[in-house]
């Protein structure tokens, strides 16, 4: 699993890594099209699996088309967005793959236990075509065609460079927020609190919900300074807290504080990183920014993995509130202190 895993966030990032110059020079409903149509071909393709070399094959090809097709979803969101609405509306898209993803491993489970591991792949595969008929009704987008001389070279053809200061700091964010994903489950049985876990991302999920329409206005309205320092003290907060968890209630507390914190940190930063950016780079500006959020998620689990024999899960969790300290002063200095607001 750990193996199938990591091989799709290394398609993932490729397919980021080539779709952000793409999608600026062709037809982003175009690119999107193609990753969903690829995607549904390598779902199918899971039925058909009879060795686990052809099981990483699927997952990188998977982990391709996902890159490309999500990097697709995120410049169309940013395109379609008003420059005065940006937070709100990024904020809103945001909310979408949130809940995405505190929905999708439940119905998994749920799915896994009553129907089988294959269902999966059925549920997967229907989502999946019912994405491709929405894309079919998206809108095309005017491109911004470039001129010869102002075409990107060598690192600047995959990466956006006013997008790097922001998704540095993201690195950070996210190597923090895998510690919670990737070992709440273990942590939870070693402090007999394994019931409440599973509403650990639920409470995630309706404090995220709640609270992004109004940070969204709020970075809108004052500017990005007044969202991301208080929001990085909450996930700061929310993982001390959950260090010194001993109780259902404190382990709920810190899913609010880790919600409304992690929930909020990654659109934000996400709508930093185009508005720094020139608007006919917004394909390359989002992808830039995903490859290093995904970096730093991907990566988290195997870092921390080798550093958890030697410190345990309470001082995990410390560990990775001291890191997103370092994540707030480092985007002071990479962002914040040029645009007080």
């Amino acid at each position: 699993g750990g193996l199938a895993a990591g091989i799709f966030i290394i398609g993932m990032l490729a397919g980021r890594l080539g779709s952000g110059r793409i999608i600026d020079h062709l037809q982003p409903k175009k690119v999107l099209l193609y990753g969903v149509i690829f995607s549904i071909i390598t779902i199918a393709l899971y039925f058909t699996i009879t060795s686990l070399w052809i099981l990483m094959l699927i997952r990188f090809i998977h982990g391709i088309a996902f890159g490309f097709s999500s990097t697709a979803t995120g410049t169309i969101s940013s395109r379609i967005i008003p420059e005065n609405r940006k937070g709100e509306g990024i904020g809103y898209y945001g909310l979408s793959v949130t809940l995405a993803s505190a929905i999708g491993p439940f119905i998994g489970l749920v799915f896994n236990n009553h129907l089988g591991f294959k269902s999966i792949f059925a549920i997967s595969l229907l989502s999946i075509l019912i994405a491709f008929v929405l894309s079919i009704f998206i809108k095309r987008l005017l491109n911004h065609n470039l001129e010869a001389k102002d075409q990107p070279s060598g690192m600047h053809a995959y990466l956006q460079k006013e997008a790097l200061p922001i998704s540095l700091v993201v690195i950070l964010i996210g190597v923090a927020y895998s510690s919670v994903l990737s070992f709440l489950s273990i942590y939870s049985e070693k402090i007999n609190l394994v019931t409440t876990s599973s509403f650990f991302f639920i409470v995630f999920a309706i404090v995220t919900f709640i609270t992004r329409p109004f940070t969204g206005k709020i970075y809108d309205n004052y500017g990005e300074n007044k969202v991301m320092y208080p929001v990085l003290l909450s996930f700061t907060f929310g993982l001390i807290i959950l260090g010194f968890t001993h109780t259902s209630i404190i382990l709920l507390i810190a899913a609010a504080f880790i919600g409304f914190g992690y929930g909020t940190i990654v659109p934000t930063a996400q709508a930093i990183a185009i508005q720094q950016s020139p608007a006919n780079k917004m394909g390359l500006a989002t992808s830039t920014f995903y490859i290093f959020a995904d970096f730093g998620a991907g990566m988290g689990p195997f870092i921390l993995g080798i550093i958890i024999p030697f410190i345990g899960y309470r001082q995990l969790y410390m560990a990775m509130g001291m890191l997103v300290i370092i994540a707030l002063i480092l985007y002071y200095y990479v962002h914040g202190r040029m645009h007080k607001n």
